[in-house]
């Protein structure tokens, strides 16, 4: 009986010792092969890639302005998890990708970005690049027209890339809130 006492000990602090990685609350998608690039310009003007952001954590969402219920919702959310973070806020950076450059202007951005935060990016292109940048993030967009107008179907995940630049996190827009602070904790913490 010992023995058997023995092996189960071993066998529990071996599983133990294998499992070392962070645990999120949030999807880990470390090692996913996409999310790895993006060349767009900001609402400031200036053209970003996302190594530029290096040495940050990148918290990367997929809206539009004239969205009624996802966006402004996450951008809130978002808003306020970087605020939990304390000095840390310093340490992330918010990239709002439009799915809209047809309305989404550098001006129409940079108003409805820093609205809710202002350290937030609001980062667009013309249709290529749009479509270049939702291809290699995996989201989905498109354009539905509504009355005399259109509005935007889209993806409403998060991604998470690490200060070293890797693509670590899906998460939830309805899990922001309750998620996103202390995985970006976590993954703050973490040695390179």
């Amino acid at each position: 009986m010992l023995r058997f006492w023995s092996i189960i000990t071993f066998s529990l602090a071996l599983a133990a010792g294998c499992d070392s990685g962070p645990r999120f609350r949030s999807t880990d998608i470390t090692g996913a092969d996409y999310g790895k690039s993006l060349e767009l310009t900001d609402h400031t003007g200036r053209a970003r890639k996302l190594e530029d952001f290096r040495g940050k954590a990148v918290v990367v969402f997929f809206g539009f302005t004239h969205c009624p219920d996802v966006c402004p919702t996450t951008l809130a959310d978002l808003s306020n998890a970087i605020k939990q973070l304390g000095s840390d806020a310093e340490r992330v950076q918010v990239l709002f990708v439009t799915v809209d450059p047809e309305r989404d202007t550098q001006e129409a951005l940079a108003k409805y970005v820093t609205a809710f935060d202002p350290r937030f990016l609001g980062l667009y292109g013309d249709a290529a690049a749009t479509q270049r940048t939702a291809k290699e993030f995996k989201v989905y967009y498109e354009k539905r027209k509504t009355g005399d107008g259109y509005s935007v179907d889209h993806s409403g995940q998060s991604y998470v890339i690490d200060p070293q630049g890797r693509l670590r996190l899906f998460v939830r827009h309805d899990r922001i809130a309750s998620d996103l602070p202390e995985d970006l904790k976590t993954l703050l913490r973490e040695k390179a």
